[in-house]
């Protein structure tokens, strides 16, 4: 006799749009956005959180969704890259890692933009040790993190260029 897996309706806020799916018990957010949603911008990595290839925010916090089951995003309000910005008006930390060069291949992308738009918001003027831990859940396979640091430098001046402490 085989166990048919138990399914679930699910509704969040993807990228601004409402959406709807039915995902598996099991499913982890990064196989229903990926297969269910139709987004590239999260990709299936290691599968343990240790890559940093499947983040996204939801809920305005860092996640690697290979760890989160998909059940868990009803109610909530996801972003991927493709959310970010757009390609006439990216997101500051988008523009300071083109400028920079800071991704070749671009599987580190999604957990090193998210990890630097997370770590501005709760630190807008990190150190290079603070922009080091906050990038160190991710793996940049062709070594760029030289260039990242860099990028993540130039965004937090980008984004508090208003802010008197930064003159």
């Amino acid at each position: 006799m085989s166990r048919q897996e138990a399914t679930q309706k699910v509704t969040f806020t993807l990228n601004g749009e409402t959406t709807r799916a039915e995902v598996h018990d099991a499913e982890t957010l990064v196989d229903s956005l990926r297969e269910g949603c139709g987004v590239a911008g999260v990709r299936v990595g290691c599968r343990n959180g240790d890559c940093g290839s499947c983040t996204a925010m939801v809920d305005d916090a860092c996640v690697k969704t290979c760890l989160m089951l998909a059940g868990r995003a009803h109610g909530s309000e996801v972003v991927t890259l493709e959310g970010l910005g757009s390609l006439s008006r990216p997101h500051p930390v988008q523009t300071a890692f083109m400028e920079h060069y800071a991704f070749q291949c671009g599987f580190c992308l999604p957990g090193m933009v998210f990890s630097t738009i997370s770590l501005l918001a709760r630190t807008p003027h990190p150190d290079e040790a603070e922009i080091r831990d906050a990038l160190s859940g991710n793996l940049c396979r062709c070594t760029g993190y030289e260039n990242i640091v860099k990028a993540v430098r130039h965004a937090a001046a980008m984004l508090t260029a208003g802010d008197p402490e930064n003159s």
